[in-house]
This record gives C-alpha cells, structure tokens and sequence, in this order.
C-alpha cells in the first residue's frame, strides 16, 4: 500500500505491505505507519478484481504469519490503530479528513489481514498472533491487555459512538464489516462453536454492556438505510496546482472500498442493488442476523438475542420488568415502513421472520397495523417470483404467512382490504381483489410450481398449513381464487389416478415377472392422499364456517362437481366428504328445479338465495 500503490494488482510489489510482514520489527510510533496508511486504488467493481485482490493479500498475510512471532508487527499496527480511535470522535467534530482516513485504512487492512488469518488457522493460533511483541522470536507478553478483546471493544464503540457524517460513513461501514469477519470462523468448523475466544468477549467481559446500544444503532443504521456520500464530499479539498497526492489518494478511498465486503455475497440476484445502496444499511443487517444466531454459551444466553426479543416501541411507556436484560426502546413505526421496503433482500426477510417469531411486542404491533398490505404484498411478491429466488428465501417468506396466519384477526382483516391493479401478477389481471384472495392466489401457485418442479414435501405442507390457518375465516373469495383452489384439487385428482394406475398395472406386470423390483407406489399414493385429505378439509372448513360469505367458491364446486364423486365413497376422504358432498347435493337441486340456460349471474343469484335456506346444523363442524 502506501503512496506508491495505484492498482490492486500492485500490492505483492509494495515496499510498505513488504515491510510489514518482513523480517523487521515496526514500532508503534515509526513513521513508517503514517506512509502504510497513506494509500489508495480503485475499489474492486467485480468478482475478479475481488479476487485479486484477496490473491495478493493472502501473499502478505501468509508473510506476516510466517513472521509475525518475531517482529510483532500485527499488534503494533493493531495498537496504532486503537490509538487513533481516541481521537476519531474529535476528529470527526473537527473535520480532520486526513486523520479519519487514514484510521480507516488502517482497520481496512487489519480487516483484510484477518479474513486470511481466520481462514488459515484456529481462533487459539490468531490469538497467539494478537499477543506477540518485539522481543525474542515467538515471545509474547501474558500479561499485557488482551489485544483481541480491545479490538472487539474498540470495533463496538466505533459502531455506536462515533457521529455518522460523511467523513465517517466509511470507517463505520469498515468496523462492522470487520466485526462480521471476526464471527466468521463458524465457516471454518463443522461442529457448532459453543466455546469460541470472539464469542466469549462479546457475551462477556469488556464488550457485555455495548449489547442493547449495539443492536440499537445496527437496527436504526438499517432503517434509516444512509447512502454512501458522493465521491470527493468528504476528502480533501482539491489544491489548486490539481489536488496532489493525498487529494488523489483520499478521492481513491471515497470511491467506495466498503465493496471489498459485499462483493461476491450470497443472496438473491436482485438484492444486488439494494446491497450497494447502502452498504451501512446492509452490513450492519448482517452483523445483527449473525449477532442474533450466536450459540448460547453454556452458563449464559445469547445477549444480542435477548436484547432482539425484548425491546419495545418508543411509545410504549409501561416498565421494563427487571428480569428483562439489554432492552431498549425504538420507533416501530420507522423499522415497519423499513421492513415493507427491504424484503427484496434475502437478509431483510430473515429478519423481519427473527423479530416476528421472538419478539411479541414486534409482533402485536404489526398484526394491529391497518396497512398490512404494505408488509404482506412484498412477501407474496417473493413467493411468486419463486424461480428468481433461493429456497431459504421462499421458506422465510412462507413462514412469515404461517406466523401471520396463525392470528384470526389477520386471517378477517386481509379479506377486509381491497387492492387494484396488482401488475406483477401476470396469470390474469387483477383489476381489483381483496389482500386475502391474493393470497390463497399467490400460495395456490406456490404449491403447483413446487408439484412440478421441486417436490419438495416441506414446502407443499407449510403453503397448505397457511391456508388451513385461514379457511375458518375465507370471506368473499374472488371468483379467480375460488376457480384456482378447485383447480388444485383437480390437478391432484389427476395426479391421484395416475399413480393410482401406475400401481396396478406395475402389480400386474410383478405377477409374471417376480424378479423385478416395484416401485414404491403405495408410499407416493399416501403423500397424494395426504395432499387431498388436507385440500377437502380446507374447502370443508370454509362451508362450515362461513358459508353465506362465499357463493363464488359454492359456484365453482358446482361447476366442477364430477371432481368429487371417486372420493364420496373412498374410505379415506368419507368423513370429509359428508358436507361438501351435501352443498353440492343441496345446491345442485336447487339448480335444476330453476331450469337449464342459466346464466352466470343467475347462478350466484340461487346459491346466494340457497345459502339462507340450507338448514346450518345439517353441516358437521369443522375440526380446523
């Protein structure tokens, strides 16, 4: 790095880089340090010039591990940097450019030096490498401030502490992604870490009572979602003879090295975007998601989880009970419209999911929102655009219904609001449709995609569950949405026989050859019959319960009524079978004695008639 380094492909030649992880002890107050973090070049814009960019860091960092026991030089660097952190705040205050970035060229390189570091070797190695000093080769001092917990610390206050200005949106953006880093080595572990050095400091110690301001300013960096400045805000002003070195090393910084980071992540395609947004935004998300997800040590709970289950709206202005640690107030309302905005990311998803799965205050506050289609219309968006997404995206979307749809208040209101033009919905327009019928629509389709393509059994039976959790409560269906759920029994009806007469004759076919193996269709006809039972006593629950809310589903059981003759009689579904069997008895009379050539119209005109006479007690209650 240093002066001298304008291009990523440069650094394994760099003379400053060399004598960092040389042979040569560098004391802390070497001038040295200042022309190490006096450098720049263009940040990576591409996986491959990520790549380079890791190639040549590893050669640097496999030098400095190599010699590091004799010469020091990470925790002299890592000193020269917590050194500096005592002034940022000032520095900040007092717009010095030069001092702030070159702090965070410091923690830039402290980050890229441990990325290789922890991949390389064991948490009980890194810390060895955190305790050398200059002294005899392999020597280190027990008895000095433990390095690697002072980094942690420092890493949190920058987080917390330090004002976010436009001279200090990269170095905040730098230490999360440094602390993201530090909670990498479960990667490198098949077992779960119960036991590791980073996590014992940050659920102990120094780090314990940064815990609820942490998840705090993480949360609120990720709802304010800051944008980076604009290159050449916050530097250097240019000198008038073109700007000099450190004006073009400065404009190199601005350019944006947070991407180093995010480049090359996981995640859904489209969330690329968003992710370089605002890297603040997301980086601090990652690190809450993994903070959140930290094993529970063996005599104490996860702290950051504990804060996430807990803290409540800035409104709500009841105590907290004593026996709740870490909590903390914040404005619901702005992590709402947050949330409704995010969910294109896979990561925002996940956490809208943590927060509605473990904090109940999070949770009532949403299921009494009167604008839920702000939230529910992004995840129905992410189900049916499956084929662009991960699975771990389509499940998180899916188990956010299940936990809306368990609530029966929900369940009512989605049928209550009423939508119009939903344009990326493409089978059909949708000229107007209640959030409800979108819904059943949207997880229908959900349950078809994964019939023919994934199969996934998981998936059938969560989308099932959800519109079991809502059949009690289905209310002026649209005629689209009644169609799409007799249709999917139809589908499975098909797909029944099928496998139906693909057992018999397989059976037939064993009688004269007893060598050949059989297929195992008496295990797929069980998965069909499951699928079906569970359809029937979802359409079930809906007649019972509300009935005279629903003439457009009556209308298409009418219209499809063969579908349901095979399964009167079938002992498995004849239980089930008693009231659909009856509406479609009851109706159809009704129908035939008004005559033939009726028109649509005149058709929901008798079942809406019919419905105030069908006698409610003939209907067996519904067990859902």
């Amino acid at each position: 790095m240093g002066s001298n380094s304008s291009r990523i492909g440069d650094l394994p030649k760099n003379e400053y880089l060399k004598k960092l992880s040389g042979t040569e002890s560098v004391s802390e107050n070497d001038p040295f340090w200042n022309q190490l973090l006096s450098f720049s070049f263009p940040a990576p814009t591409s996986s491959t010039e990520l790549k380079l960019l890791e190639e040549a860091t590893i050669s640097v960092c496999r030098s400095l591990v190599e010699n590091n026991p004799r010469t020091g030089n990470l925790g002299a660097l890592i000193k020269v940097f917590l050194s500096r952190t005592k002034e940022l705040k000032l520095s900040a205050e007092c717009q010095n450019h030069i001092f702030i970035w070159q702090t965070h060229n410091a923690l830039f390189i402290i980050c890229c030096l441990l990325k290789v570091f922890i991949c390389e070797m064991s948490e009980e190695e890194l810390q060895l490498h955190f305790t050398y000093e200059e002294k005899s080769p392999g020597s280190y001092n027990s008895d000095s401030e433990d390095l690697l917990e002072e980094l942690l610390c420092c890493l949190m206050q920058l987080i917390t502490d330090i004002p976010l200005l436009d001279i200090t949106y990269e170095i905040s953006v730098e230490a999360v992604s440094t602390m993201v880093v530090f909670l990498s080595c479960q990667l490198f572990h098949k077992e779960v870490l119960r036991q590791s050095i980073s996590h014992k400091y940050l659920m102990r110690g120094r780090c314990l009572p940064y815990t609820s301001k942490l998840v705090k300013t993480l949360l609120y960096n990720f709802i304010r979602q800051e944008k980076p400045p604009p290159p050449g805000t916050h530097v250097l002003p240019q000198q008038s003879d073109g700007g000099g070195l450190l004006y073009g090393l400065a404009s190199g910084v601005a350019t944006g090295l947070w991407t180093v980071f995010t480049l090359g992540g996981v995640g859904s395609k489209v969330a690329a975007a968003s992710e370089l947004s605002s890297p603040l935004a997301n980086q601090s998300l990652l690190l809450l998601l993994v903070l959140a997800n930290l094993t529970d040590a063996a005599d104490a709970p996860n702290p950051y989880r504990q804060a996430i289950m807990s803290f409540k709206n800035t409104q709500d202005s009841s105590p907290f009970p004593s026996s709740i640690p870490h909590a903390f107030q914040i404005n619901f309302n702005s992590l709402y419209m947050a949330l409704c905005e995010q969910q294109t990311s896979d990561q925002a998803t996940l956490l809208l999911y943590t927060l509605l799965h473990q904090n109940s205050n999070i949770r009532t506050y949403m299921l009494a929102r009167t604008d839920m289609e702000n939230l529910v219309l992004p995840i129905l968006e992410i189900l049916y655009h499956v084929e662009e997404r991960n699975s771990h995206h389509v499940y998180m979307a899916l188990i956010i219904l299940l936990i809306l749809t368990e609530d029966d208040g929900f369940n009512r209101s989605i049928h209550e609001v009423m939508l119009k033009n939903i344009t990326w919905y493409s089978e059909r327009v949708l000229t107007e449709i209640s959030l409800g019928s979108l819904l059943i629509l949207v997880v229908i389709r959900t349950i078809q995609y994964n019939m023919t393509r994934t199969r996934d059994k998981y998936l059938h039976t969560n989308c099932l569950a959800a519109l079991a959790n809502m059949s009690a409560q289905f209310r002026s269906l649209h005629q689209y949405a009644a169609q799409r759920i007799v249709s999917l029994f139809s589908l499975l009806s098909k797909k029944h026989n099928k496998v139906l007469e693909q057992a018999t004759q397989s059976l037939r076919g064993s009688l004269s050859s007893n060598d050949v193996p059989l297929p195992d269709y008496a295990q797929d006809l069980n998965v069909i019959e499951e699928v079906i039972r569970m359809m029937l006593e979802i359409i079930n629950s809906c007649l019972t319960n509300s009935l005279h809310h629903n003439p457009n589903l009556v209308y298409a059981l009418l219209y499809k009524r063969d579908l349901f003759e095979q399964f009167r009689t079938h002992p498995s579904f004849q239980d089930i079978m008693q009231n659909i069997d009856l509406v479609i008895t009851f109706f159809s009379s009704r129908l035939l004695q008004a005559g033939a050539e009726l028109s649509v119209e005149r058709v929901l005109e008798i079942i809406k008639q019919g419905v105030v006479a069908l006698p409610k007690d003939r209907l067996k209650l519904s067990e859902f």
